[in-house]
């Protein structure tokens, strides 16, 4: 059975001339996953504001949506405003939602957006305009599917948004593996966090790693939600380390494998990639589904030999 992702790139966001975010990787990543039957993609769903608001201030959404949002605050961000932001983002967001509902049901999901961390209650920065995964662990919580949820972020820029969201909350443990010298240059502090000097190489990081997935699966939790950047690479214009594609699969390896092997579901967002020319980021992130697809076929294996026992 093919694993099952959400993409949301048919909702084009116009950029200026010389703007530094990839938007056509998205594009790109939806086609090559295509050609591969291991995977089923599905059209993502757009987020409804209740869903939203249970995570960020209901003045801050209404003027997003509408338009009515202060210059300061959009340019934090990042990206123009359109309508076409607004039907991206909200399938964006729904497009976690659902991977993590699927998730729930199958083990393994992912969506070919998302992953956005830099988002706050009241305001969004570093091209994150609402936090996909807060709302979707906020969803969950609010339909009793879930009670705990663990947010392990291995993007190359600290998970600040996340921290802050869930900085009290003891049902919500949030990990974050980041470039020290990196943005958001205001840290946050998620549960657990941890640094990594400009340059570092594969030995570095890949043994930061067993640390981040004893603290996750000691902490039971009922889904993980992986943010899988993968702007560690050494090409990567936003990046400062110095990871090549080989190591970032066996990151990828060693999350998804910690899942599979104690029954953890495993929800994966997109985050972050800035290499240019952008193949590389492309299939650094096709690389993640690849792991995530090899996991899900031992998964549904494993199950199926269960149930003919």
């Amino acid at each position: 059975m093919p694993l099952r992702l959400y993409y949301c790139d048919h909702y084009e966001i116009a950029l200026p001339p010389g703007h530094k975010f990839p938007m056509r990787k998205y594009r790109m990543l939806r086609e090559l996953l295509a050609a591969d039957a291991a995977f089923e993609l599905r059209e993502a769903p757009m987020a409804d504001y209740e869903s939203i608001a249970l995570v960020h201030d209901q003045s801050y959404v209404s003027a997003f949506l509408s338009g009515d949002i202060a210059p300061a605050v959009i340019r934090r961000i990042g990206f123009p405003w359109s309508v076409s932001l607004v039907r991206r983002t909200l399938a964006s967001v729904g497009g976690t939602i659902s991977a993590a509902e699927h998730a729930l049901q199958e083990g393994f999901s992912g969506g070919l957006a998302g992953g956005t961390h830099h988002a706050f209650r009241s305001e969004g920065a570093g091209f994150c305009v609402f936090n996909d995964v807060a709302v979707a662990i906020a969803s969950l919580r609010v339909r009793g599917l879930i009670r705990r949820a663990c947010v392990v972020d291995l993007d190359v820029h600290q998970g600040d948004g996340t921290a802050k969201l869930f900085e009290d909350d003891p049902w919500v443990l949030t990990i974050s593996v980041h470039g020290k010298n990196n943005f958001p240059f205001r840290k946050q502090f998620s549960k657990l966090d941890i640094d990594l000097p400009d340059g570092a190489e594969d030995a570095e990081y890949l043994a930061a790693i067993p640390s981040v997935l004893e603290r996750a699966v000691a902490f039971e939790p009922d889904i993980l939600f992986y943010q899988s950047g993968v702007d560690g690479l050494a090409s990567d214009k936003l990046g400062r380390l110095a990871l090549t594609e080989q190591g970032l699969m066996r990151r990828d390896r060693m999350v998804l494998a910690a899942c599979l092997d104690h029954g953890i579901p495993c929800a994966i967002t997109l985050g972050g990639g800035y290499s240019d020319p952008v193949e590389p980021t492309v299939e650094a992130h096709a690389n993640t589904f690849r792991a995530a697809a090899e996991c899900y076929s031992k998964y549904t294996s494993a199950l199926k030999n269960i149930l003919n026992a």
